[in-house]
């Protein structure tokens, strides 16, 4: 047998939702040769699983480690849960870019970052590779990108001769790999797109055979719209449609889950592929500036700062922020107001002091009315992220027992070491895939432990199109970990987000050895993906 690598003695769960069975994994080169009853010989390294949990590698559906992976292509926080694919893509993707692009994305880059030189999505992934980090990297395309190339940051629908011409960036993007179209309909540029230009666009992603996957218009008041939405560009479009941390905020909407999960399994039966995601956690992230109105954002943040400068038009921001509106997903009401958003400034900016704080507290540490200080934050660092409690436990485990629900981070990829442990972040950026087999396998037996396998690997790379990944199988490459089920299990917390998960014994990425007994090897083998390559 010609064999590069053995993983032995543990019990395999392949990825496709059965029992387990003790068995010997033969690799050769970047291929798995085998999967089989131990005791045959090989003269090749062997990685010790008696007694662990032998599964494919992990695929973060949702990840915003692009930038992440390129200071530190290790991606640790990510490496010890066994993550060995990522994906980026929600609403902004690194390429097609063009200036205006390139200014938005500029924020959220350091001054040792390279600057942005590709023009296309498959250039910055091949970049990637050549630089050289630990996962697998794979991209949607920004459905952001499409509208800042059509109609920049503008509230309007695009006319027939910018849709033409972004239908055939996007066809292109799609030519060289990209996984589908990726929305985020809360947030300005994206959520200008009116329906019948998603459909537009979709219909390029189909031709390719490729998925759309959507960040909803709303997970609050116009939740069950919003899903009634991506369900309808899945149909008019005819291709696989996906929503992406599948929730319901503020409290009086949590009981639409059920009925979204009705609509969902109605479409599912007439043949239409709709699938889900989720973070285990009861709080989200994302920016502070989030909490005003998207037609204040209209033209660009230079656009809304000038607003904020006008006392009549600040005035009236001020009443939107605290006013429920049909028209906008109000982020601040959803999360019980100032009490439920919690700050995470920049350690080195200039309101540092706040960080860690609810923004009632911080509004109180300063004799201000939250409103207005939420304003003067978005102005002294626009780039400010809060997380916002808005989730409830029954909810999420509502969604997390449906078999088409895989597992996402939503999150960028850490060292839990200086620098990055004083950038503030959410705990799933550590925990996510940890917690599903700790908290909802092992301690509650929500799932079992191969359908919670098959949710973070086989599923998501069948819907994802990763052609031979996601199962443990002959001439299927080797992306494969080894953990401990009694072991495995989230640590980070909200005060304490930087702190590696337990259990991960082994991860092996296209046949090498990423982490071996429990210790980064600093090999950095993860590949560019293309959809069905």
């Amino acid at each position: 047998m010609s064999t590069t690598l053995v993983i032995r003695g543990g019990t395999v769960h392949d990825g496709s939702g059965g029992p387990g069975r003790v068995a010997d994994v033969f690799v050769e080169g970047d291929r798995i040769l085998a999967v089989g009853p131990g005791g045959a010989e090989a003269d090749a390294p062997v990685l010790d699983a008696t007694g662990l949990v032998v599964a494919p590698g992990f695929v973060n559906v949702l990840s915003h480690a692009y930038f992440t992976l390129e200071r530190d292509g290790r991606g640790l926080s990510d490496l010890y849960q066994g993550v060995t694919t990522q994906v980026f893509g929600e609403g902004i993707s690194i390429g097609p870019l063009t200036a205006a692009i390139r200014a938005e994305l500029e924020p959220g880059m350091t001054p040792d970052d390279p600057p942005l030189t590709w023009e296309r999505l498959s250039e910055f992934l091949a970049h990637l590779e050549a630089k050289g980090v630990a996962q697998n990297v794979a991209s949607f395309v920004g459905a952001h990108n499409m509208r800042m190339i059509g109609a920049g940051a503008d509230d309007r629908p695009m006319t027939a001769a910018e849709l033409s011409h972004v239908r055939g960036v996007l066809d292109e993007e799609m030519a060289d790999g990209a996984l589908g179209l990726g929305s985020a309909l809360i947030y300005p540029p994206g959520c200008f797109a009116p329906t019948d230009e998603l459909v537009a666009l979709c219909e390029v992603v189909a031709r390719h055979g490729g998925m759309y996957i959507s960040h909803m218009r709303s997970e609050g008041d116009h939740f069950l719209d919003a899903v009634d939405e991506l369900i309808e560009i899945g149909r008019r479009a005819e291709l696989h449609a996906e929503i992406y941390h599948l929730k319901t905020a503020g409290r009086h909407n949590w009981p639409k889950m059920e009925r979204a999960i009705e609509r969902i399994e109605a479409a599912r039966a007439a043949g239409r592929p709709v699938t889900a995601d989720v973070y285990p956690y009861l709080a989200g992230q994302t920016q502070l500036a989030a909490s005003i109105p998207p037609q204040f954002h209209d033209g660009g943040h230079g656009a809304l700062v000038a607003r904020l400068a006008d006392p009549g038009e600040r005035a009236r921001i001020r009443e939107a922020v605290v006013t429920p509106s049909e028209r906008w997903e109000n982020l601040y009401l959803a999360a019980g107001g100032a009490s439920g958003v919690m700050l995470l400034p920049d350690p080195d900016g200039p309101v540092a002091e706040h960080r860690g704080l609810s923004l009632a507290q911080a509004a109180e540490a300063d004799g201000a009315d939250p409103v207005e200080l939420l304003l003067r934050l978005v102005e002294q660092e626009p780039a400010l992220h809060a997380m916002y409690f808005m989730m409830s436990e029954d909810t999420l485990r509502t969604a997390l027992r449906e078999p088409w629900v895989s597992v996402c981070s939503d999150a960028p990829t850490f060292a839990a070491e200086p620098p990055d442990s004083d950038v503030p972040t959410h705990p799933r950026a550590y925990g996510s895939f940890a917690r599903v087999l700790g908290t909802y396998v092992r301690e509650h037996s929500l799932l079992t432990l191969g359908e919670a396998v098959r949710r973070m690997s086989g599923l998501p790379a069948g819907n994802l199109g990763l052609r031979d990944r996601g199962v443990l199988a002959p001439g299927n490459y080797a992306d494969v970990v080894v953990f401990d089920p009694n072991t495995v299990g989230d640590v980070a917390t909200y005060d304490n987000p930087h702190q590696y998960a337990t259990g991960m014994r082994h991860v092996v990425v296209n046949g090498q050895t990423a982490l071996a007994d429990g210790v980064p090897t600093g090999r950095l083998p993860g590949r560019a993906l293309r959809r069905g390559r």
